[in-house]
C-alpha cells in the first residue's frame, strides 16, 4: 500500500548487526515510489539477502 507520500518502502539508517563487530547492513536510507523497479547489486556478503529479509519483515 503506498504512503502519502506515494513510496511504498522508505527506510531511514536501516541497520542490521550479528552480535558487536558484525555489521550486515550500516545505516541504509532508501526509498521507493510506486511503479520503480529496483534491485541490489552488489558482491558476496555485502548484505543485500539481509536488507531484503529485513524488508520484508523475516529479520529483525
Amino acid at each position: 500500500m503506498p504512503m502519502a507520500n506515494g513510496n511504498v518502502i522508505t527506510t531511514h539508517g536501516l541497520t542490521k548487526r550479528y552480535g558487536p563487530s558484525i555489521t550486515a547492513v550500516d545505516a541504509l536510507d532508501l526509498e521507493v515510489h510506486r511503479g520503480e523497479v529496483f534491485g541490489f547489486l552488489g558482491p558476496n556478503g555485502a548484505g543485500k539477502t539481509t536488507t531484503l529479509r529485513m524488508l520484508l519483515g523475516l529479520i529483525r
